[in-house]
């Protein structure tokens, strides 16, 4: 069976995520920093049928990601797709007119350096068999730039973006796929906004393998 980890797997998208592949055969890692959480979501996930496992790591500390993601490949064995989403709603965000370096850089750390330590444990073993599909998702002001609170985040965001685009580039020809879904929603909200139905993305970019980018948005937005 293929194996998923979702870093940053949470009771919104990172549960969607993990069930749709799940619902596909695979069985699902789960990464974040709360191991209590992970218990509680994967033994959901087992009630619906998925074969799930939490492992704790914590994308700002490299070491504890590059363990988990040892981990799951020790349980499940080696990684076919990984996902990246990532969220800590107390890092915060500041308007660049008022942002220092350091709360740029912070948001740098968190989503770019999170990203590159991840790809850099699953890659190896993506290589030596040709396959394995590298998924992140970000929020909209990673390409569009926005105002008050999302300038620093979308800094961040935005070259974690550049990674993923540059990254799919440099792997194309070696059967690896690399996508970001780009997500121009509150999640939850209304209509549109269902992690299931942001999800289909992830799974649909794994899948179909022909988009470097997917947006979502709500139909007559202006994206």
């Amino acid at each position: 069976m293929p194996v998923i980890a979702v870093i940053g797997a949470g009771p919104g998208l990172g549960l969607a995520i993990a069930r749709r592949f799940g619902t596909e055969g695979f069985k699902v890692a789960l990464v974040s920093r709360s191991q209590d959480k992970l218990d509680r979501l994967a033994a959901k996930l087992a009630e619906e049928g998925v074969e799930a496992a939490g492992f704790s790591g914590d994308v700002t500390r490299p070491d504890t990601v590059r363990a988990a993601l040892a981990a799951a490949a020790d349980r499940f064995g080696p990684i076919d797709v990984l996902e990246y989403s990532p969220l800590d709603i107390d890092l915060g965000g500041a308007h660049v007119s008022e942002a220092t370096s350091a709360d740029i850089q912070r948001q740098i750390d968190y989503y770019l350096h999170g990203a590159v330590t991840a790809v850099g444990q699953v890659l190896p073993a993506m290589r030596e068999c040709g396959s394995g599909t590298l998924l992140f998702s970000t929020g909209a002001s990673s390409v569009r730039p926005l105002g008050g609170d999302f300038g620093s985040i979308g800094i961040g965001a935005a070259a974690l973006r550049n990674y993923v685009l540059a990254l799919n580039a440099d792997l194309a020809d070696q059967g690896i796929h690399v996508a970001h879904v780009a997500i121009a929603v509150f999640i939850g909200t209304e209509p549109g906004t269902e992690p299931a139905t942001i999800a289909e993305h992830h799974w649909l970019a794994h899948a179909e393998r022909d988009q470097p980018e997917i947006i979502h948005a709500l139909p007559g937005s202006s994206w």
